[in-house]
């Protein structure tokens, strides 16, 4: 049996580190960013249809997420024919990764994963969160963007107390020990249940 454990948490909370200990493991972690930008990618599915669709958004073979957000930003209803073009094809991605996967339990990177009401199709859900203050340090140390945009960001994301309070599991980052030694405690306890079935 797989066990699909769906992995979400509001920009900045430590969801990539959380993935890598469930990878480390031995779980098998497919990345919903990281699909997207295989798509956007030199020869990635998306390229071809979104340059029907929007010609400058293509460059040097490429899809140029800079000018896609200048195309939302110059017309809002651009983004859902944006995701009307890009979602069925990371949903493909993902189906094809469930498919050639041989872990035991598969881990679904998504950050949308409650707004978009994917939760359904996981067997459990594991928010990562941490301190509002430890939040914002953490985005605004990137140095990617402004506190307006990371504002405008978390606008768009729902509430991080809503997201724990539906969550199965929720790992909280302030520690990396203390997060790896969650992540351990969530595996250990899904694999008993596996063997138990």
């Amino acid at each position: 049996m797989v066990y699909r454990l769906g992995l979400t948490g509001s920009i900045g909370m430590g969801k990539s580190t959380t993935a890598k200990f469930f990878a480390a493991e031995g779980c098998a972690v497919w990345d919903a960013d990281a699909a997207v930008h295989r798509l956007y990618g030199p020869g990635g599915l998306a390229v071809v249809p979104m340059e029907a669709m929007f010609p400058k958004a293509v460059i040097g073979g490429a899809v140029s997420r800079d000018v896609l957000k200048d195309i939302i930003g110059a017309d809002a209803s651009a983004l859902a024919e944006i995701e009307k073009i890009v979602h069925p094809l990371v949903a493909a991605d993902r189906a094809q990764f469930t498919e050639i996967a041989t872990s035991d339990i598969l881990v679904f990177d998504i950050p949308l994963l409650f707004e978009k009401g994917s939760e359904g199709m996981m067997d459990a859900v594991v928010v990562v969160s941490v301190d509002e203050a430890t939040q914002r340090a953490r985005v605004l140390a990137r140095g990617t963007m402004t506190e307006a945009q990371f504002e405008a960001i978390k606008a768009k994301q729902m509430p991080d107390v809503e997201k724990r309070a539906r969550a199965d599991y929720v790992v909280t980052t302030d520690t990396l020990a203390g997060a790896e030694a969650q992540v351990k405690a969530i595996v250990k306890e899904i694999r008993a249940g596996l063997t138990d079935a």
